[in-house]
């Protein structure tokens, strides 16, 4: 009776079971679908550069045995295109949507740097050849040093409004949409420009060696004055949270052990109070330092 009993429910229970598949659920479509979901942002670059062609780059004015500041900044530039370039070519062509531009501000008095500054606007779709893309490098080493040249020889340095820049124009220039916005500033970390000095309490569109001396930014406790007399740069613009900055070519005067110091404190505190979320700020290092450095900063 037992034996009957037993039979009767795995009868039963193999009768319940016959004729069902193992079949695999159905994947939540919304869930591999966000999982599959790339960053278009992060896939499409927008470089551009607002080079300081103040008399900073004078090689007598302003002489450096081991390389000319204008000579670093061409190889600075020179980093940042390739890393460009290193990042297009690991694109299929269909999904190319990345540009390259650089400003000044003001526009130089000389037309024909206008000109040679045109050729260095460089924008990549899914119809750009790679001719065209091998091409880039050819000319980011061609017209840059014509450009510095150009200023060098005329003495035409017209110098960077880097305040009225970030006021008037960094978001029309340098933000678009769907885009990683990178802004790459090459200045020597001083701002100053002729039509734009002027202060708001103790805040400033500019600064300079005099300028800080005056507010006594030379030892060791220059936090606490910038934090107690509430120093810094006038923030020019806000709403800067979709730009990404890169300032390189800081080069303090030497007579103060500190300088470097708060031009690097006056950067930040200006670049946070106007939503910038990602910046860097570098020396004047030897290109061959800094080459990793910009590589790693453009390609993350």
């Amino acid at each position: 009776m037992k034996i009957k009993f037993i039979f009767l429910i795995l009868t039963t229970f193999l009768l319940q079971n016959c004729g069902k598949e193992n079949i695999p659920q159905k994947e939540n479509n919304s869930t591999a679908s966000a999982e599959n979901i790339t960053n278009v942002a992060d896939k499409n670059l927008n470089i551009s550069f607002l080079l300081d062609l103040s008399d900073r780059i004078d090689p007598v004015k302003y002489p450096n045995a081991s390389m000319p500041y204008y000579q670093r900044d061409l190889y600075y530039i020179k980093s940042v295109e390739q890393a460009f370039v290193d990042h297009i070519k690991h694109k299929k062509i269909l999904q190319l949507n990345d540009q390259m531009q650089v400003f000044f501000d003001p526009e130089p008095q000389n037309p024909q740097m206008n000109k040679l500054s045109q050729q260095l606007r460089v924008r990549f779709d899914k119809n750009s050849t790679k001719d065209q893309i091998t091409g880039v490098d050819k000319v980011f080493t061609e017209i840059p040093p014509q450009i510095y040249q150009s200023a060098i020889r005329g003495k035409q340095y017209t110098g960077a409004d880097i305040w009225r820049f970030f006021k008037n124009k960094v978001k029309d220039y340098c933000i678009k949409d769907k885009h990683r916005n990178i802004l790459v500033i090459i200045t020597d970390g001083y701002m100053y420009h002729k039509d734009s000095k002027f202060t708001e309490g103790n805040k400033s569109s500019f600064l300079t060696p005099e300028f800080i001396r005056s507010k006594k930014l030379t030892t060791s406790n220059y936090k606490e004055l910038i934090a107690k007399n509430r120093l810094g740069f006038i923030p020019a613009t806000e709403g800067l949270q979709n730009l990404e900055v890169l300032v390189v070519g800081i080069n303090p005067a030497k007579n103060s052990p500190y300088e470097e110091d708060v031009i690097h404190q006056y950067w930040a505190d200006w670049l946070n109070a106007m939503g910038v979320k990602k910046f860097e700020i570098k020396n004047a290092d030897l290109p061959s330092n800094l080459d990793p450095v910009i590589r790693k900063i453009i390609q993350k």
